[in-house]
């Protein structure tokens, strides 16, 4: 999955406004204009496409995080250069403030049936051995069940 199309799927699963969006990036210390939020959301074909980098959705995460959550204290964490799917996964966990059983009830939502043992693998340290990789296809369903739950509620 590309960056861009998961900052679609949230926006259309919460129905983020433009200034939403926009509020969400500033809550991570992070400027950006209506046209940059605008050009990320267009389709990959559209001319004025601009893709999104791992550290911009990674603020973007970060944004929705403290939108949901609070600003934590002290010292706010920096954004990561590089993103791979068990830190989406793991960012959009903190911010929904999911448990494993919530997790797999959403994964359940489309028909992705997974065992508390594999879910917890995703969120290991990736040092240990029984750290799994997220692919593109389970977090595309936790995206989908995350749209069917969601979608609106928020």
């Amino acid at each position: 999955m590309n960056n861009n199309d998961i900052m679609r799927r949230i926006r259309f699963t919460f129905d983020y406004s433009d200034s939403e969006m926009i509020n969400m990036f500033a809550l991570a210390d992070y400027g950006v204009s209506r046209a940059e939020v605008s050009d990320w959301l267009k389709r990959d074909d559209d001319p004025e496409f601009m893709e999104l980098q791992d550290i911009q959705l990674a603020v973007f995460l970060n944004g929705l995080i403290i939108l949901n959550r609070g600003r934590k204290e002290g010292e706010q964490p920096e954004p990561e250069k590089r993103l791979n799917n068990n830190m989406i996964f793991r960012k959009l966990k903190i911010a929904l403030n999911l448990r494993d059983e919530d997790i797999l009830d959403i994964l359940a939502l489309a028909d992705m049936n997974i065992s508390k043992h594999e879910l917890s693998a995703f969120f290991r340290n990736p040092k240990q051995i029984q750290y799994r990789p997220c692919n593109d296809q389970m977090l595309r369903k936790f995206l989908i069940g995350m749209q069917k739950k969601f979608k609106g509620s928020l």
